[in-house]
């Protein structure tokens, strides 16, 4: 009887240190790659985020530009947000500047929307982030694609309308 309470114990030692091996290898995984889990290379996470579609994205300057004008136009009451309300403009033949977040999921949800802005002659881009997109179109929740009316009528919100068009005209190629 002695035997079987001797080894009880030695079994628990052999699945804790398997534990234990188990756990150093993950700290040696993470220290050789140098970082956890959470944390991602920032080039290799801005490539896992964007969208198969999202042709033609904008630059860091460009999409500072486009929240902006987002940012101001929502503030003048001149900004349509999210899908249907875009869709829904779009197709009553009001203009703008589109711009869609690259990094929505499923993309089924706005693959329309290039289309779309094509037969409206609606200039299009795609930015960074949803996230970046709601905060600057001043909503709590992020958004996947705005509309800035170009009905824009003050003069300071009219030459950032006209900059950011001019700019997405380079990106896009004509077709």
């Amino acid at each position: 009887m002695g035997g079987d309470g001797e080894d009880k114990p030695s079994r628990k030692k052999r699945s804790r240190s398997g534990v234990d091996e188990d756990a150093s290898e993950k700290k040696r995984s993470r220290s050789s790659s140098g970082k956890s889990d959470g944390e991602m290379d920032e080039g290799v996470e801005d490539a896992l985020l964007v969208s198969p579609i999202a042709e033609p994205r904008a630059g860091r300057k460009l999409t500072k530009k486009a929240l902006k004008l987002v940012k101001k136009s929502a503030k003048a009451k001149e900004l349509k947000r999210g899908i249907k309300e875009v869709v829904k403009g779009l197709r009553k033949g009001q203009g703008g500047l589109c711009f869609m977040a690259s990094d929505v999921a499923p993309v089924d949800v706005i693959a329309h929307l290039p289309i779309l802005c094509e037969e409206t002659g609606v200039p299009y881009c795609y930015v960074a982030s949803k996230e970046m997109l709601g905060m600057a179109a001043q909503t709590k929740r992020p958004t996947s694609v705005v509309v800035v009316s170009s009905s824009s009528g003050s003069g300071d919100l009219r030459e950032d309308y006209e900059e950011c068009a001019t700019e997405i005209a380079k990106l896009r190629p004509i077709y």
